[in-house]
């Protein structure tokens, strides 16, 4: 027996040699092939990830376009029943004008 062996060092190496493991490690090639498909399967993820990161960014870039365009419409409109109203009340003197 080694007396540089603690006495927990002991009990740890009598209970590994008499017990059995509790699962049966994995062969190393069985454990790289999964971590290989998780990475691919990571990368995958993150690719469509970005891919709608950027759909998301145009669809927000075309809705402000839409916003100007729609602001740009109202204005135009607003200007055109102006336009309407002040031609409106040109023909109401016009039409008093001439039955005078």
């Amino acid at each position: 027996e080694n007396p540089q062996l603690s006495s927990l060092d002991k009990t740890d190496l009598a209970f590994s040699e008499g017990s059995q493991p509790l699962h049966k490690p994995e062969p190393l090639e069985k454990v790289l092939n999964v971590v290989r498909k998780r990475v691919a399967l990571v990368l995958i993820l993150t690719t469509h990830f970005f891919q709608l990161s950027e759909r998301a960014a145009m669809d927000a870039s075309y809705v402000q376009e839409l916003d100007g365009i729609l602001k740009e419409a109202r204005t135009i409109e607003n200007h055109l029943k102006q336009k309407r109203e002040s031609l409106k009340q040109r023909l109401t003197v016009i039409a008093n004008t001439l039955q005078s």
